[in-house]
């Protein structure tokens, strides 16, 4: 099952093109930055492989069929933001059950408290947000992950705990993945290989 987009183009309404011609294929197991200057698309581009963008050219593909339409998607996104990622009006254990499955183990190596399943999202920090969202996108239906500046906004510590739980996960259970990051070395350490948008 590999995640492949190929000659996709997209723009928002009848704005400039924000990509075009945009080829990426992502097997199992790997992993594959995507680095580059701001404002180069990098982030439409991870929407786009997401299923939240429809390409206005080329097309998305899983394992050589249309992305999946309603229902827990195989191909997640970790937002740089997490509040974006949640309804504010759902309890957060309302949206952890929205993924179907849960992985309890997964939840304890994140650190994320079971308390705050009880919460809104608004009732926890940035940080505490994002290891949840973390954690839900890790569902074992997940076969592809698209970290878009996953860790940006965190502390070093909570940065290092995150890609090691992400990354010991990529290689258990032979997850895809897309790294997107302005931070070189954590390109470098992390990726197979690397696209760069210029």
């Amino acid at each position: 099952m590999n995640l492949k987009a190929a000659g996709v183009g997209f723009r928002y309404g009848q704005g400039p093109w924000v990509l075009r011609d945009m080829d990426l294929e992502v097997e199992p197991g790997a992993v594959v930055g995507l680095s580059g200057p701001s404002g180069r698309g990098k982030t439409t581009f991870a929407r786009v492989l997401a299923g939240y963008e429809t390409p206005l050219e080329g097309k998305v593909t899983l394992d050589e069929g249309p992305l999946p339409r309603g229902g827990y998607s195989p191909v997640q996104l970790v937002f740089q933001h997490p509040e974006r990622a949640v309804n504010p009006r759902w309890r957060l254990s309302d949206t952890l059950t929205e993924g179907w499955d849960v992985d309890e183990s997964l939840l304890g190596a994140l650190g994320v408290d079971p308390a705050w399943l009880d919460r809104y999202p608004n009732e926890l920090s940035g940080g505490e947000l994002q290891r949840f969202c973390v954690a839900r996108a890790l569902s074992p239906q997940t076969r592809f992950l698209i970290a878009d500046e996953m860790t940006t906004m965190l502390d070093a510590v909570t940065q290092a705990q995150l890609w090691r739980v992400v990354m010991d996960a990529v290689k258990e259970r032979g997850l895809g993945a897309v790294v997107i990051s302005h931070e070189k070395p954590l390109i470098d350490k992390v990726c197979d290989r690397v696209v760069y948008m210029s």
